[in-house]
């Protein structure tokens, strides 16, 4: 009797999952991983409280004019100005996976895409270079910007070890 019961119970409990699981193929991502759940409430019947006006609604803001609230201006026109440093580690792995070469024109940014051309322009002596991001940085409040070394050479930087340039995406 005893071995009937334990025969029973180890077949129904996998067959009680089964029907009771909430299967994660069902949900979207944003489903599934919101940190606020989706309300069930039934909707508010028709005439109460409604307020009928001629003025059009407000449209809710589309992705560039989200971006732009979030990152300023440098969103729209592409150019954006302040603080360049830079680095010459001789070794290591850059954040989109390519080895750290200094001699090549390179450059991190905290949001652009990797592979992303950039024209830097020193402000102080007027040259540019084209540089690509392959890095994320710096990390410093107030820079823009952390060139390699060969990009800093090109601009004249190495002696001042940060200067102010502006920076148009390509």
């Amino acid at each position: 009797m005893r071995l009937l019961l334990r025969m029973v119970a180890i077949a129904t409990v996998p067959a009680w999952i089964g029907l009771n699981a909430n299967t994660a193929a069902a949900e979207d991502f944003n489903e599934r991983w919101s940190i606020i759940p989706k309300a069930h409430a039934e909707p508010a019947p028709e005439g109460l409280d409604q307020i009928k006006t001629d003025e059009p609604q407000a449209q809710p803001p589309n992705r560039q004019e989200r971006l732009q609230d979030r990152l300023g201006t440098q969103s729209l026109n592409r150019v954006f100005s302040g603080k360049a440093s830079y680095y010459s580690y001789s070794k290591g792995k850059t954040a989109s996976g390519s080895s750290i070469d200094r001699n090549q024109l390179t450059a991190a940014h905290r949001r652009l895409p990797f592979g992303t051309r950039v024209r830097v322009l020193d402000l102080e002596t007027n040259n540019s270079v084209v540089v690509r991001i392959t890095d994320r940085g710096p990390w410093v409040r107030g820079r823009v910007l952390d060139l390699s070394l060969a990009a800093a050479r090109t601009l004249g930087i190495t002696d001042r070890g940060v200067a102010q340039v502006r920076a148009e995406v390509l």
